[in-house]
């Protein structure tokens, strides 16, 4: 079994799975929609991980009438929601480590129950 983002699908066999014609492709890595790995000998090399944006992408521009402009930017967004929700779930387990008294003496921790605020200073002497 191969790793999710582990290049080693052809052009040929993603277009064929996906059921479009490799020049689709090769027009989204054009567009900076993908961009998949290249072997020494150049040949493109798609992951898992490819296949499955490469499946978003259609389901925008098929199912929803998005145009790639379009897709590009939803895209970025939804990298940008990903960075995030990654952050949001590093300050929430910062966020418990205080809460469980792990809390140096030297700082102070202020929540907020409406929200997600949190201030953090050291004392200075």
């Amino acid at each position: 079994m191969h790793k999710y983002d582990e290049p080693v699908y052809l052009i040929s066999v993603v277009a064929k799975v996906l059921n479009i014609h490799p020049q689709t492709l090769r027009q989204y890595e054009r567009e900076g929609l993908i961009s998949p790995s290249r072997t020494e000998g150049k040949t493109r090399l798609y992951s898992q991980k490819d296949i499955d944006r490469i499946k978003t992408i259609l389901n925008l521009t098929r199912e929803m009438g998005v145009n790639l402009a379009g897709v590009e930017i939803i895209l970025r967004l939804k990298e940008e929601i990903a960075k995030l929700e990654q952050e949001i779930e590093r300050l929430q387990a910062e966020l418990a480590k205080f809460e469980k008294g792990m809390v140096p003496k030297s700082r102070s921790v202020t929540t907020r129950d409406c929200g997600t605020e949190i201030i953090i200073y050291e004392e200075r002497e």
